[in-house]
């Protein structure tokens, strides 16, 4: 227990210099962008230069630039800068759109496991076979494919063409439990907004998951041959051991590194909702990163980013401690 206190504290302190670098990453980006962001927020070329110069002092933009990050970051996690376009909070406007996202990576996530681990078992028990050849084709095909090419092709055949499915709005449950809809319709109960909620993620969350699910696939293919072809399955099946138990002892090693890999693919999944979300009209805070990229609102833009580093490097955090619980022996 004290050699995976002392592996948690180790991998918690890497986390602070992620979050910063990724976020001063993303400000000096915006910073060294040849644009004048207080003549945009104040409305473009026809911005009273009174108002422009208000606006300069209000978020030191003549400042260095380090200042700039300071103040930035302050006042993102204070929750007391002020999005200089839309007048609002910029932490809470995030944070608010938050949930829409996390959703939507669940039924990614969700599409993940239920199909990429059970296609890549087949593909290893059909091994060489025309359903291994599939999963390959498959797989090689999601990470070639552009997310948004795939999605305006799925909206033309499900929405356009059949019919089956809707895109338009996501509704709310009327308890507010987690500020999930789906999480908080299936919690009181109502179960037509949850099917609603289905409905209409339903076709983003494949088209997010679509890579991932041939990543998954392939590294499951790959861990169980090489699980089964191990030398305790030999003694295993010498042993008499039913098939079954055999088989069942080579999945629960094979799965042992896929578990690091889905935690990984979270936060891709978080990495691609931008654009899934601009295609399919999901008011998310991805959605909201990409018309704040726009606007030159740099406050939405690292708060963005800043939620996403946050969110990715928990998920990191929970992967290791599943795996030092797996595995002793990463702890050291």
């Amino acid at each position: 227990m004290a050699d995976l206190k002392r592996f948690l504290a180790r991998r918690a302190i890497t986390f602070i210099p992620t979050i910063i670098g990724v976020t001063l990453i993303t400000f000096i980006i915006a910073f060294v962008i040849p644009a004048n962001p207080a003549r945009a927020w104040a409305g473009g070329i026809k911005a009273n230069p009174h108002v422009v110069a208000m606006i300069i002092k209000e978020y030191h933009l003549n400042d260095p630039w380090y200042v700039q990050y300071y103040f930035f970051m302050k006042g993102i996690l204070t929750n007391s800068i002020i999005d200089p376009l839309f007048n609002y909070k910029v932490m809470s406007y995030m944070l608010a759109r938050f949930p829409i996202t996390f959703q939507l990576t669940l039924f990614a996530l969700f599409f993940l496991i239920v199909l990429g681990i059970p296609l890549g078992i087949i593909s290893a028990l059909k091994k060489d076979t025309a359903i291994d050849a599939l999963v390959r084709v498959w797989a090689l095909t999601g990470v070639s494919v552009p997310i948004f090419w795939l999605g305006y092709i799925f909206i033309y055949v499900f929405f356009y063409m059949l019919g089956w499915i809707t895109i338009a709005g996501v509704p709310y449950p009327k308890v507010h439990i987690t500020g999930v809809p789906i999480i908080d319709a299936l919690l009181s109960g109502d179960w037509t907004t949850f099917i609603e909620n289905i409905k209409r993620f339903i076709l983003p969350g494949f088209t997010l998951g679509f890579a991932g699910i041939g990543i998954i696939a392939r590294l499951v293919r790959n861990s169980f041959l090489e699980a089964i072809n191990s030398d305790y399955i030999y003694f295993a099946k010498m042993r008499g051991l039913r098939n079954r138990r055999v088989f069942m002892h080579a999945l629960r090693n094979a799965l042992v590194p896929v578990v690091t890999v889905v935690g990984l693919q979270f936060g891709g999944l978080l990495g691609g909702a931008p654009i899934t979300e601009t295609v399919f009209g999901i008011p998310g805070m991805g959605r909201a990163m990409v018309q704040a990229i726009f606007n030159m609102d740099f406050p939405v833009l690292i708060a963005g980013t800043l939620l996403a580093a946050l969110i990715f490097v928990i998920t990191n955090l929970v992967v290791d401690i599943l795996y030092a619980i797996i595995d002793p022996r990463v702890r050291f």
